[in-house]
């Protein structure tokens, strides 16, 4: 493997120092790439082009138009929080949404998206909401692929995690405090399963502007003693929480990735998410519970129905997290993904 590195010149590089000015740098910074790689592929003559950053359908790539066959993904974006549920957000959070689908509106009619998706050989997909959004944009081969991997010795290691015993049942989530993912759906959930497990407690990981109306809504809804907020924790300490905890709660409204449900699942701990984005292709019905995206009324007591049926049945909990860490080592582990991406490469070439 040989790395070439290329960035804009001095003068532009500011532009990546914050978030302000990215999007401007990342459209410079891919022009700049194609050139580069147009040059290089005069003299290397490479078999083909695989883009990977951002990330998102619709910041799309010049390497398509190299003639040679063009890889794109793993790319998501085309999620979204359902209309339903976007009743429990607040008036930011239904603003966001609604700028969020204006963006990807403007995205959709990218000429240049567009020509991504019909010249791409082959286009990963996180999700299959982005799935069924690229064939709409004339992609003719896309597959779902999750972003998400571990490393052999990562697996190993969490392998080795032990299931709880003791009380109290203990439920955690882990993210950034922001409206799309969800954490006050959990709170209410949690809030009614504690009524008639009050041995329980909820812990979170994770901090952001959302905090504050998260601590009053617990206060509200009298679980704030069994609820703590750990803030942002290093991944190592993270995981170290995790083991504490007997179930991983994950219920984010439009998640591509949701990294820390395989994580939970290779420590043996059964997710319980929402049937949305990223979550639900790594959790299936023998590794967690997936909760329909119904109204909030619902979706927050199949939540806590959920949370009662895993503290309640020790058995049903092991049998899942046994289950999660068999499909962790199956699907999610890079040197598996590797071999399987090699399979895709050949079979197009």
């Amino acid at each position: 493997m040989k790395w070439i590195y290329f960035d804009l010149p001095g003068w532009a590089r500011f532009w990546k120092k914050g978030s302000r000015g990215l999007r401007l740098y990342y459209f410079l910074w891919q022009l700049g790439a194609y050139f580069l790689s147009r040059r290089l592929n005069q003299r290397v003559r490479f078999e083909a082009a695989h883009h990977l950053t951002f990330g998102t359908y619709w910041l799309p790539s010049f390497l398509c138009f190299l003639p040679i066959p063009f890889f794109w993904g793993p790319v998501g974006g085309a999620e979204s929080a359902p209309r339903l549920l976007r009743k429990s957000l607040g008036l930011r959070g239904r603003i966001y949404e609604l700028l969020r689908d204006m963006g990807r509106a403007i995205g959709n009619a990218n000429p240049l998206v567009r020509m991504n998706a019909r010249r791409a050989a082959l286009v990963l997909s996180k999700t299959q909401d982005t799935k069924d959004c690229l064939e709409s944009l004339g992609a003719e081969r896309v597959v779902v692929c999750s972003e998400v991997g571990l490393t052999a010795a990562e697996i190993y290691s969490m392998r080795g995690f032990p299931m709880r015993n003791g009380a109290p049942f203990r439920l955690l989530s882990v993210g950034r405090l922001i409206h799309w993912k969800g954490f006050a759906l959990g709170l209410k959930a949690f809030a009614q399963f504690h009524r008639q497990f009050p041995a329980s407690d909820y812990w979170i990981i994770g901090e952001g502007p959302e905090r504050k109306s998260l601590e009053r809504l617990a206060r509200q809804l009298g679980v704030s003693k069994s609820l703590r907020f750990l803030g942002s924790l290093p991944r190592a300490q993270a995981l170290e929480k995790l083991l504490e905890c007997d179930v991983l709660v994950h219920p984010s409204l439009h998640d591509s990735g949701g990294w820390v449900c395989v994580e939970a699942m290779a420590a043996g701990r059964p997710v319980i998410c929402l049937d949305l984005g990223g979550p639900a292709t790594q959790v299936t019905v023998h590794t967690g519970i997936k909760v329909s995206a119904g109204s909030p009324t619902r979706v927050v007591q199949d939540l806590a129905m959920a949370m009662g049926e895993l503290a309640q049945n020790r058995s049903y909990r092991e049998r899942l997290g046994k289950n999660a860490q068999q499909r962790v080592q199956e699907c999610f582990r890079w040197e598996t993904k590797g071999e399987w991406i090699d399979r895709v490469y050949l079979s197009i070439l």
